[in-house]
């Protein structure tokens, strides 16, 4: 029997975080959430010019990410499990990093209401990916407006998520190695991450794994 109710995945830009999401929702009959980033009127703005457009597109974020808590919080009757590609709790990543000042010390003001209201994930499946592979993936799927995007940034951006789930404690974690990995096109790499994630047991401490 599924142990979860929600199952959040996370990783950095371009690591495959809604491909895995959408797979495992589809393969265990899962309510699917989706982070709403296209929706995001500033975000094409922000890779054109970080400093700008950095503090209008966090709150846009923010408040979208808060929207769907009660999406994340209630459960289906048809649908016991939920499955996320996103954390709420990662919001503070991209803040810390692209806000300072007064823009980080109102935005912390505003995350600390929220934060104490959103759901808890019951696991937490961060994809870890290398630069190298993280640029690759971008490229591959082409959309316009991360074009933008630096490599420098990905690596700014790598490191804070590296950090953060290097001591995230709030929910049992499993680190996906996935740099040299495909669980889209490969069936067994899926099935490697799809058996650690619902034939274990409940975790109380971080796993990693090594799809093969």
């Amino acid at each position: 029997m599924n142990p979860y109710n929600f199952i959040a995945v996370e990783g950095v830009i371009g690591a495959g975080k809604t491909s895995l999401a959408r797979l495992l929702a589809e393969r265990h009959n899962a309510r699917l959430v989706l982070e709403q980033f296209e929706e995001n009127p500033f975000l094409p703005k922000f890779y054109e010019d970080r400093e700008r457009y950095a503090f209008q597109t966090q709150l846009a974020f923010l408040a979208s990410r808060f929207k769907q808590q009660d999406v994340l919080r209630s459960r289906d009757l048809f649908q016991e499990l939920v499955i996320s590609d996103y954390l709420f709790d990662k919001d503070r990543i991209f803040a810390r990093l692209n806000l300072s000042g007064d823009e980080m010390a109102l935005y912390d003001s505003i995350y600390s209401i929220m934060n104490t209201i959103a759901a808890k994930a019951d696991l937490v499946v961060y994809i870890q990916a290398n630069v190298d592979r993280l640029m690759q993936n971008i490229r591959q799927r082409g959309r316009p407006y991360e074009k933008e995007i630096s490599r420098t940034y990905i690596e700014e951006l790598n490191d804070a998520y590296n950090h953060f789930f290097h001591h995230y404690t709030r929910s049992p974690l499993i680190i996906v190695n996935a740099s040299e990995i495909d669980f889209v096109q490969n069936e067994g790499h899926l099935k490697y991450i799809e058996d650690h994630i619902f034939l274990q047991p409940i975790r109380s401490h971080t796993t990693h794994i090594t799809p093969r």
